[in-house]
This record gives C-alpha cells, sequence and structure tokens, in this order.
C-alpha cells in the first residue's frame, strides 16, 4: 500500500483542526464564561460603591446605574470613561507630586479591571441571587457637612429662557450677634432647577448689610468685600482641618456673587449656604483662608492671550514673605482648559540653590470643579521667601470637543465662553516658629515610619 505523497501535510492539517475543536469547544467557552465577572456579583457592587450617589433618577448624572436594566446600554462608554479615569470625576494627575488626598474618591485599580473585563467578555448579567441590595440613600436634600448651626438662604433670581451669561451680586445677613468661627461650609443651589443654572457662586462677607433694593448689591460692594469661599459645579463641601477655621463677624452680610446661564426654560435660581460653627467663645488656633493665585499681570485682563486654533500656556507666580501651609488645591479654568500644576519655587540662601518641586497636576473639566484637600501629614509647608507658580494650558484647537470657535481668539473674561486660569488655593498662616516645628515633627514621624493614615490604622 502506497502513501500518499501529501500525507504528512493532510496529517497536520488533520491536527491542526483537533487543536481548534479543543480550544473553541463549548466546555472550554463555558468555563470562559463562568471566570468572566457579572453584573450581579463583581460590578453592581462597585457602581454602588462608587457612582450611584449621582448615577440615580433625580441626581446630576445623565442616567441611572443601579440596575442591570439600566446598565447595560451604556457598557462600552463606562468602559472608556472608567479606563481613562473621567468617571468617577477625579483629574488630578497621578504620575505628579503628592498622591494622598482626604476626599479621594477615584476608583481603585482593581475595581477597573473588573469593569474592563465585564464589559469585554460581553457584559454578562450573572446570577440574579447575587445582587446586592440597592444602596440606601437618605434624604437628597440633607446636608453633607450634617446639620448646618447656621443657613444663610439668598433671594431668588431669575434666569430667562436664554440670554447672555448673568452674575448677580445678592446679599443677606447672617443674623450673628457674635463673632463665630467656622469649621465647614457647604453652598449648594436648592434645587434640581438651580443646580443646572448656577456655574458658580463665590461668597463674601460684608460688615454690614448694603443698601441692596431687593437682595441685589452693586459691584462697588465687592470693594469692602472679604473672601469666605467659592462653590462651583461638582465641588464638594470645604471641611477645615482640626482647630482651624473661618471667621464670620457679629452683625455682618454676606455677598453672593454668581455666574448663571440660561437653560432653555425661565428657572428661578436660588443658592444657600451652610455653616458648621465652633461653640461660642471658641477661637481655633488657625485662620484658614481662600487664596486666589495664578494671574500674570495685577489687572487679569491683560493675562490671557490664546491664538485661534492654538494650544497656549500662562504663568502667574505670587511671592510669600511668611511661612504656611497649604490644605488644599482647586484648579479653575473655563471650557477651553486643559492642564494645570502647582509648583513652589523655594528661596536659595548662601548654604544652598534655590529649588522648584512640582506639588501637583490636574487634567481639566470644566463641568467638575475638583478641590483636593491634602492629607495632614503631607499638606505642603512653604517657608517664607517661596514663589507659588501657577502654569495653566489651554486648548483653543478644533481637537478640544469643548471648543465652540477653535477659528477665535480668545481672552480673559467672566463668561463661559472667555477664560481664566488660576487657583483657589486653601492657606493657612504659620509663625516660623510653628513651621520650624511641624517639619520637625514630619521628619520624625517619617523616621519612625508612621504617617498619621498607618496610626490611624493601628489604633
Amino acid at each position: 500500500m502506497s502513501i500518499p505523497s501529501d500525507w504528512h501535510a493532510r496529517l497536520a492539517l488533520a491536527a491542526a483542526f483537533v487543536g481548534i475543536s479543543l480550544i473553541w469547544s463549548p466546555a472550554a467557552a463555558q468555563t470562559k464564561a463562568q471566570s468572566a465577572p457579572t453584573f450581579t456579583k463583581d460590578v453592581a457592587p462597585i457602581l454602588q460603591r462608587s457612582c450611584v450617589q449621582c448615577h440615580r433618577p433625580g441626581q446630576s448624572a445623565p442616567m441611572s446605574l443601579r440596575t442591570y436594566e439600566e446598565t447595560r446600554p451604556w457598557v462600552r462608554s463606562i468602559k472608556s470613561r472608567v479606563e481613562s479615569r473621567q468617571m468617577p470625576p477625579r483629574h488630578i494627575d497621578r504620575n505628579v507630586g503628592i498622591q494622598e488626598f482626604k476626599d479621594n474618591r477615584s476608583i481603585p485599580d482593581e475595581d477597573i479591571r473588573t469593569i474592563v473585563a465585564w464589559v469585554d467578555a460581553g457584559a454578562p448579567r450573572g446570577n440574579p441571587a447575587d445582587m446586592p441590595s440597592q444602596r440606601q440613600f437618605g434624604d437628597d436634600d440633607a446636608w453633607a457637612i450634617g446639620k448646618p448651626d447656621l443657613v444663610v438662604r439668598f433671594p431668588k433670581y431669575k434666569v430667562p429662557v436664554s440670554g447672555p451669561d448673568l452674575f448677580p451680586n445678592l446679599v443677606a445677613a447672617t443674623g450673628l450677634s457674635e463673632d463665630r468661627y467656622v469649621k465647614a461650609i457647604e453652598t449648594r443651589p436648592v434645587g434640581l432647577p438651580s443646580r443646572r443654572v448656577v456655574h458658580h457662586a463665590v461668597t463674601f462677607m460684608l460688615d454690614q448689610m448694603p443698601d441692596a433694593p431687593a437682595g441685589v448689591a452693586t459691584d462697588a460692594s465687592l470693594a469692602d468685600a472679604e473672601l469666605i469661599v467659592e462653590y462651583a459645579s461638582g465641588k464638594a463641601p470645604e471641611i477645615y482641618p482640626e482647630n482651624s477655621g473661618v471667621l464670620l463677624k457679629a452683625g455682618s452680610a454676606l455677598l453672593l456673587n454668581s455666574h448663571l446661564h440660561s437653560v432653555g426654560e425661565e428657572t428661578d435660581s436660588e443658592v444657600e449656604v451652610g455653616f458648621l460653627l465652633y461653640p461660642k467663645g471658641q477661637v481655633p488656633k488657625s485662620i484658614r483662608y481662600s487664596t486666589h493665585h495664578g494671574d500674570p499681570t495685577p489687572n487679569p485682563l491683560d493675562s490671557l492671550d490664546i491664538p485661534a486654533g492654538a494650544v497656549a500656556r500662562v504663568d502667574g507666580y505670587t511671592l510669600h514673605t511668611k511661612p504656611g501651609k497649604i490644605i488644599a488645591w482647586q484648579p479653575h479654568m473655563h471650557i477651553r482648559g486643559k492642564y494645570q500644576c502647582l509648583e513652589l519655587i523655594y528661596p536659595g540662601n548662601p548654604s544652598n540653590v534655590m529649588k522648584r518641586e512640582t506639588i501637583n497636576c490636574a487634567n481639566w473639566d470644566y463641568n467638575w470643579h475638583s478641590v483636593y484637600n491634602y492629607n495632614d501629614d503631607v499638606a505642603p509647608l512653604v517657608p517664607a521667601g517661596t514663589v507659588i507658580h501657577i502654569l495653566s494650558w489651554h486648548d483653543n484647537s478644533a481637537a478640544n470637543r469643548n471648543n465652540p470657535d477653535p477659528q477665535n481668539w480668545v481672552g480673559y473674561g467672566d463668561r463661559t465662553i472667555d477664560e481664566m486660569g488660576f487657583s483657589w488655593i486653601g492657606w493657612i498662616d504659620l509663625t516660623q516658629e510653628e513651621y520650624e516645628k511641624e517639619l520637625a515633627d514630619r521628619a520624625a514621624r517619617r523616621k519612625a515610619g508612621k504617617t498619621t493614615t498607618q496610626q490611624q490604622q493601628q489604633d
């Protein structure tokens, strides 16, 4: 019996088909399906921990993610947003500077891998018995800081169906008969309609109520105003470090400098500010200031020059002649904002050379004005003579999907279509002795191998 000349080739081909059939056998496919993450067992718990605070009916997110039926149409978008860390909104650059914050709402790497694997496997539902109970939320009108000791509600302001951006100065009395110190502040638009039209609202303190017909003051009132707190869409409340706070004076009034925009229907905008107060007579050790850094010229109107179609960088410098501590950093730009960095330029002396340190950088999303509150052990200590350097990048090209008109030059202005490039910095003054003591205390803790977080874990 003769063997065909191509017998070896036929045998090899048959073996290949056998191998393929083994690899793609129903049993192998079933094993793979069983090992893939499922919605009910693996993904729903992640969404409940990290997403449904906003992604549920009546909240700010555009879709609900509580159930499989609600989530399934959005799986590709969810994968993309989670992989790129656009959601949950946390725009800090994880490769630059300090990464220890008090309010880190970013999703862990392990959870990202689970969501990606689930989507890549076809987003299987899983066993209904594995589905966790729905996360329960309290009253949506409850304050994030807890029940405030003082609430100041500003007059309503009507926003028309359409028109230019509005910037009213609204005033209201605090009703305080004595000085009180504040340990937490929460600014919030009242109700969903107000949340849609209020872009930002900056609260100032006046020594007394101004002449303000219908609760609306002129810009002249800002000349004597003291900045208390800034709010913008997506910003969490400000909770100050222990034994620090902000002063509200007896007999004072608050002025709310608002930025409102039309949304296609007439809306009564209303904003309120809640305060947690120290007990009467208690004065905290440190006063917390909200400070503005980053404008490159004394006149902000001259500070930005962004050519059509270009990516531009602007630098602002502020010299601090006294020592202090940065406890929070909040970038601020508009729709062409791209990226911002906070840098410290330390003073030189005969024994050392002036050096620079990049504290943090963050990507920018106009819809989320995130504030980054540093853990106590890593809050940057700033020696006297340090320059705070803010670097801001703006993308005025067609590559910026948020850019309404890449062919237009852009400069500084309050409107959404104008630009800004600065940072709000939470600042505490230190004496030279306090500065040196905190440096020494931190060095001792590092030497002992204990941070505040590690100590808390041991307690």
